[in-house]
This record gives C-alpha cells, sequence and structure tokens, in this order.
C-alpha cells in the first residue's frame, strides 16, 4: 500500500496535545488549510484517542484520522477493533489509521496499571494477526498466547474503506513484522540518517507504508535546546529507545545519559544529551530549514512524514502554525 512519492505530510497532535482539544481543532484546520492528508492523536494519560479523532473528523472531513498509537497492553484486541470501526463509520470517506504498539513499562505499568509482559515481538505478532481477522468482518475464533477469543464478529457495518493498521516500530524484528503483517510502520525519533536502515528492515518484512513522525519547529534553536534534551532524555532512559539512538549513532550520549541517570544526576544525564543529537532530531529553525528536513526524510525513504510541532516560543501556537505551514513546502 505503499503511496506516491507526493503523498501529503500528516500532522501529529502528541506534542501539544497538553494545549487541550480547542488547539488540536484550530491546527487540523491549519492542516486541511495546507494540503496535510492525515491528522495523528497519541495517547497516555491525556486526550482519548478515539474520541479526540472523532471530533477533529467532524471538524475537517477531509483528513484521515490517525492514532499514534494505542498501547496495545491497555485494551483487549475486540475493543480496538471497535474503536477503529467506529471511526471508520464515522467517517468512512477517509482512511482511519489504527497505529497500534507495545509502549513503555511507564506508561502500561507504571500509569495504567496493566502489565507490559516480556515478550513484545510475539504479543504484537498475535496483536496484529488478530486485529485484521476482527476488522474483516467475519466471525473469528482464535487461540494464542495472549488472547483466546470465541465467535467475535465486528457489530459494525463498514463499506470497502476499513481501518489500516500501522505498526510503531524501532527494532529490526519489529519493523520487519511490520512489514510482514501491518499496512504500515511508524518511524520515531529517528534522525534522518537512520532512515534508510529503518526503511531496509520494514521492506525485508513486506511493502508497508513508511510513515515517520519528524520532529521540526519554525523557532530559535539556541533557546530552546534545553527542551530538546529534556525531550530526548525521557527516551533514552526506555531501553528500546536507547537501543534505537545507539544503532543511529548516539552510542556515546545514551552511555552518559544512563549512566548519570543510575546515579540520580538527573540534571547531568540530560546535559549529557548533544546538541548534536539534538539538531539532528529535534530540528529548529527557520521555515527554510524546517521545509528542507521534512524533504530530506522523504528522500531518504519515508513514504509519509508526520510532522510532529515543536511548539517551543513566547507565541506556541505561533510556532505549531508556523511550522505546519513550512513543512507542507516539501
Amino acid at each position: 500500500m505503499t503511496p506516491s512519492p507526493a503523498a501529503a505530510p500528516g500532522l501529529t497532535f502528541a506534542s501539544f496535545a497538553g494545549l487541550g482539544p480547542a488547539a488540536g481543532l484550530q491546527a487540523a484546520g491549519w492542516a486541511a488549510e495546507a494540503g496535510y492528508g492525515s491528522f495523528w492523536v497519541a495517547e497516555t494519560t491525556g486526550l482519548e484517542a478515539f474520541a479526540t479523532l472523532a471530533a477533529v473528523g467532524a471538524a475537517q472531513p477531509g483528513l484521515g484520522l490517525g492514532t499514534g498509537v494505542l498501547a496495545t497492553q491497555l485494551r483487549t484486541p475486540g475493543v480496538t477493533a471497535m474503536g477503529a470501526a467506529t471511526l471508520q463509520a464515522l467517517h468512512p470517506e477517509v482512511d482511519v489509521l489504527l497505529g497500534i504498539g507495545v509502549s513503555s513499562p511507564t506508561v502500561v505499568e507504571r500509569w495504567h496499571g496493566a502489565e507490559y509482559g516480556d515478550r513484545p515481538l510475539a504479543r504484537m505478532r498475535e496483536e496484529l494477526t488478530l486485529l485484521r481477522l476482527m476488522l474483516s468482518g467475519e466471525k473469528v475464533d482464535f487461540d494464542g498466547d495472549f488472547h483466546s477469543v470465541r465467535g467475535f464478529r465486528l457489530g459494525v457495518r463498514l463499506g470497502e474503506r476499513r481501518p489500516k493498521i500501522v505498526l510503531a516500530a524501532l527494532g529490526p524484528q519489529m519493523l520487519r513484522l511490520g512489514g510482514e503483517l501491518a499496512d504500515g510502520v511508524l518511524l520515531n525519533y529517528v534522525p534522518v540518517s537512520h532512515v534508510p536502515w529503518s526503511v531496509a528492515q520494514v521492506r525485508a518484512g513486506g511493502d508497508a507504508t513508511v510513515y515517520a513522525y519528524v520532529h521540526v519547529g519554525v523557532t530559535d534553536p539556541e533557546p530552546h535546546r534545553d527542551l530538546g534534551r529534556k525531550d530526548l532524555f525521557s527516551y533514552i532512559v526506555v531501553d528500546s529507545y536507547a537501543d534505537n539512538f545507539v544503532r543511529a549513532g548516539y552510542a556515546d550520549e545514551v552511555a552518559e545519559v544512563r549512566e548519570r541517570h543510575a546515579a540520580r544526576d538527573r540534571d547531568g544525564a540530560v546535559a549529557a544529551v548533544s546538541d548534536r543529537m539534538v539538531d539532528e532530531i529535534d530540528v529548529m529553525g527557520d521555515a527554510a530549514h524546517v521545509a528542507s528536513t521534512v524533504r530530506a526524510y522523504v528522500e531518504a525513504g519515508v513514504d509519509v512524514p508526520v510532522i510532529m510541532p515543536l511548539p517551543w516560543g513566547a507565541d506556541r501556537m505561533g510556532v505549531i502554525g508556523d511550522t505546519v505551514r513550512a513543512a507542507a513546502r516539501n
């Protein structure tokens, strides 16, 4: 299902959902005006994804609607399929992009009290298989290591357009699994230099569309690099992201951040995130720099860039609007 090289970008609400639903609706309007193809919503402890997307779809009926991403442990596959199918039934003329992932122990266990599990790859293989069966509308009987289902049949009537499953992935095995069983794969916190390797892993599994969150902001980098450091620190302490940062060429930063964090030196850990790492992942600059960055991700192999605005500056919504417009110029 790989789109053409001219596929419209997406926009994610993930980086500024804390500003509230009105901010998301306003940004969705800017995205529609600028020719974006989809709007994505993350989910941790804030806005619930399907409800938010239903509202966005009502306000901007031309935008595809994506979850980016749902932690697979927090809903049964049946409830996930029902949510995606309901959204598709409400908005039958656009793509519903059902983004799922294994999230992190912090989100799943500490914040939600669910079990994270110790076999993420096996769990996700089963989840993808079961979701695809459930979204087909056929009767489902399934016995797996994680789920056992008898007589499930989706009770939502859908036309030819059905939700597309997008797997959030970083490591080689998960990327290949996404290529094999999902309609799309979503990359995150990947510098442009690491895109070709990531795409090669997906292609080893199949022809899934490659989406990538592209972190950009039309704002002055000098006063905001510390925000970038804090942002990256919060992911370096997550094992799966740390491993991918090492693969992407940031082994020294990862080692020092994690060493200082283990010693309970949080300030030192944040400071250990280099300017280079910030500038290559959380990219800030003028509109031309943002546009060229998005273009570089596409040229490196990303099928659909999904813009994650960095809302850093005195006028946060102003920065977001400028970023949305600049990123559309790729």
